[in-house]
């Protein structure tokens, strides 16, 4: 990130992040740091998030780290009341705290299916709510950004309820966007579509069934993240991309776009659904 371009956007300002301690979340906390900001970090791993803790206060910069659990809105709003209290209204809100779930529909138990939506879904409900109404008092430029996923844009087969999250995510971005450009257009907001990054949600994914067609999905995934981009490089690229006020956000635009443009070739047709409706990808890139 230039220090002198797009980081002035952000310099002197506070960069609240959920799901920091690894993977996208710690990218995009370290391309926050790195561009001048104060950090707020969130995630339900304490050992972990002590370790980045240590890593941002041994580099000087100023950080809180608190641990959350982002389906439990009185722990979103209590992270907001310490936060506020000690830095003001955030310049940058980033919703990344998410989990996988894998199996096939009818197997998944309805706790599960709660669990997915209370984290993926209301985690940044929650998280918006608990922080917009400081942010349009304080009327200074500030970005939100909501880590959805492509797979918000197209369907798979073993991934249900992850899928239905993150399309849900993508819609109550779109929504956000509509209202605070009316209310509070000095709020920007991005919907941020990562394709492979090298993150431990397919590690830490809940596969509850033992059929040989979900462990094969799973393994399958987890290979593809393993050789995926660095959640360095993937916060680097998102950070820069959210200070251009940019809505649609992702570190593999050509993944994206192709994505996108299989989908609306899928609905302008009406097809029946198929497996894989977006283009395959060269997960390096």
């Amino acid at each position: 990130m230039e220090e002198d371009g797009l980081a002035e956007g952000l310099a002197g300002g506070t960069a609240v992040v959920t799901g920091a301690a690894g993977g996208i979340g710690l990218g995009i906390a370290r391309a926050a740091a790195d561009a001048g900001m104060s950090l707020v970090i969130a995630d339900i791993a304490a050992d972990r998030l002590a370790a980045v803790e240590k890593e941002f206060l041994d580099r000087g910069i100023e950080t809180l780290a608190i641990v959350t659990n982002t389906a439990d809105p009185a722990a979103v709003d209590r992270l907001a009341h310490q936060a506020i209290e000690r830095f003001g209204a955030p310049r940058l809100l980033v919703n990344n705290a998410g989990v996988e779930m894998m199996g096939d529909i009818w197997e998944l138990p309805a706790e599960q299916w709660q669990r997915i939506m209370d984290i993926n879904v209301l985690g940044p409900v929650h998280g918006v709510r608990a922080f917009v109404p400081a942010m349009i008092a304080a009327r200074t430029p500030a970005y939100i950004a909501n880590i959805t996923s492509i797979g918000g844009l197209g369907m798979s087969g073993g991934q249900a309820p992850y899928i239905v999250s993150k399309h849900a995510l993508l819609s109550f971005t779109e929504c956000l966007f509509l209202e605070l450009a009316e209310a509070a257009p000095h709020i920007k907001v991005s919907a941020v579509l990562p394709g492979p990054v090298a993150t431990r949600i397919f590690t830490d994914a809940v596969a509850l069934t033992e059929q040989a067609h979900i462990a094969k999905a799973h393994d399958q995934m987890e290979a593809v993240l393993a050789q995926g981009m660095s959640g360095d490089d993937a916060g680097r690229a998102i950070v820069d991309q959210i200070v251009e006020g940019r809505f649609w956000v992702s570190p593999h635009p050509e993944m994206m776009e192709g994505a996108a443009q299989s989908r609306a070739a899928y609905l302008a047709g009406l097809h029946t659904p198929a497996q894989r409706v977006r283009p395959s990808y060269d997960s390096k890139k």
